[in-house]
């Protein structure tokens, strides 16, 4: 099993996690974007989760 998409899927989520911590004001935090960032920081740990797994294996 490759592990080249999920490597591929990280390094777009880091960007799209830098790009939505830039939209995040200063202050008072827009739910949508704050959501939108935790969705995709959970998604990157999945993804970290599986990497670690196909290494074991």
């Amino acid at each position: 099993m490759s592990d080249e998409p999920i490597k591929k899927r990280m390094e777009a989520l880091e960007i799209l996690i830098l790009e939505t911590r830039d939209r995040l004001p200063a202050h008072s935090t827009k739910p949508p974007v704050m959501m939108e960032l935790l969705d995709y920081e959970d998604e990157y740990e999945e993804l970290m989760k599986q990497l670690k797994a196909i290494k074991s294996i």
